[in-house]
């Protein structure tokens, strides 16, 4: 276990400053663009985004760009979720493996950034985190903490052979999660037709992060996995 935690360790954060160094290749591509558009927005600033229309003036190669981006993000978590199937020796191991991978590689992603471009300006920078399957938004601090409860409650979870969650936990962190999720995607509409940011629902977030750990905390203190599931169930 201890030879995995490291590999994963070795992998999130290589694969963080791999995404980062994409994100310096796009920004070099999309920032004169955006600068076009909106000349007194500072070159460091993601918001106003640019609009489907507006991308699309700007030349029909950048509309097959931003496919070819969503393209790139759905297979950065299959990529994610593939170390994770390996890594683990049962089903909860997986999902374990998988949580401390995405965590690392997202930390390793905004530290890498800062490293490269001084980016972002603080944890209160807002950011474009996905695009799948609606544009999410939000303070860098929001997936940061979601990212460090990833890696803590993972790796808790790996160093007891995968946790024996029961079926109302797996709802509640399940839940958790799509409140998260929501969090970041409520206000899609106007940031996507070219809105600033609206102030964001960290109601919202901070409720769906506590379901989501109280989900975990329970499945902590299980001392065995239901009769339906062994430890080395596949």
């Amino acid at each position: 276990m201890r030879r995995t935690l490291i590999a994963l360790f070795l992998f999130g954060i290589a694969f963080g400053y791999l995404e980062a160094s994409v994100v310096v290749y796009l920004r070099s591509i999309y920032d004169p663009i955006r600068q076009r558009i909106h000349p007194n927005r500072e070159p460091s600033e993601l918001f106003p985004l640019i609009t489907p229309e507006q991308l699309a003036a700007a030349g029909p190669e950048h509309t097959r760009h931003l496919a070819i981006e969503i393209g790139r993000e759905a297979a950065t978590l299959v990529m994610l979720a593939a170390f994770g199937l390996v890594a683990g020796r049962n089903r909860n191991e997986r999902w374990a493996a998988f949580a401390v991978a995405f965590g690392l590689w997202d930390i390793s992603f905004y530290a890498s950034l800062k490293l490269m471009i001084d980016w972002p300006a603080s944890l209160f920078t807002w950011d474009i985190l996905f695009l799948i399957p609606l544009p999410w938004v939000g303070p860098v601090i929001a997936p940061v903490l979601i990212a460090l409860a990833l890696v803590i409650c993972g790796s808790i979870s790996l160093q007891r052979g995968g946790l024996p969650v029961r079926p109302l936990q797996w709802l509640a962190m399940i839940l958790g999660g799509l409140l998260v999720i929501g969090s970041f995607i409520w206000d899609y509409r106007n940031t996507t037709n070219g809105g600033l940011p609206n102030p964001f629902n960290w109601p919202l977030f901070f409720a769906g992060d506590a379901m989501a750990l109280i989900g975990f905390a329970a499945a902590a203190r299980n001392r065995e996995f239901p009769e339906s599931q062994t430890p080395l169930d596949s």
